[in-house]
């Protein structure tokens, strides 16, 4: 006798954009990533290949420095495979169109990978994760595992991996 099951776990991978580069006269949202933020970027999507990373769909805020970003990412991670979405929605500092956007996700994806912004970032792991980080930085990376059946019922998750270019240098 064959028994459904129901996917009783949502997993979200969140990674800030790289840093990003001030030396031009661009509006914030064209903003392309500094040197600096391609070498933290390849430092931490490299150190991740010993982890099983595995989004069913990749969301990146529409932004130039996290379009940037999500190249390398999945450059690195062997991505290329998984579909991405662009979306404005996820060009946002607060947190409230993040956590809308979140909460909005087609409850089919289990695994999902979001490239965005902060303080949204910082608030949400804060929020919505057990270990509270001060500042989710630049090429950050962080992990929390749901035990919930739809995006609609988030609560408190599990942090399961931070990793920041600073724990790898």
């Amino acid at each position: 006798m064959r028994i459904n099951t129901i996917n009783r776990q949502k997993t979200l991978y969140l990674i800030r954009h790289a840093k990003s580069c001030w030396n031009n006269n661009l509006e914030d949202f064209n903003r392309p990533i500094k040197k600096r933020g391609i070498n933290d970027a390849n430092l931490v999507s490299n150190h991740l290949n010993s982890v099983k990373i595995e989004p069913e769909i990749i969301f990146c805020s529409a932004a130039e420095r996290t379009k940037l970003t999500s190249e390398i990412f999945i450059k690195n991670l062997g991505l290329s495979n998984v579909k991405i979405e662009y979306s404005k929605e996820l060009y946002d500092f607060s947190g409230e169109s993040l956590l809308q956007f979140i909460e909005s996700i087609n409850d089919s994806f289990g695994k999902v990978m979001i490239f965005g912004h902060n303080y949204a970032l910082t608030n949400f792991v804060n929020n919505y994760g057990d270990i509270k980080v001060e500042n989710v930085t630049t090429s950050g990376f962080v992990k929390i595992i749901f035990e919930i059946d739809s995006w609609k019922n988030l609560n408190r998750g599990k942090t399961e991996k931070i990793v920041f270019p600073k724990h790898l240098k």
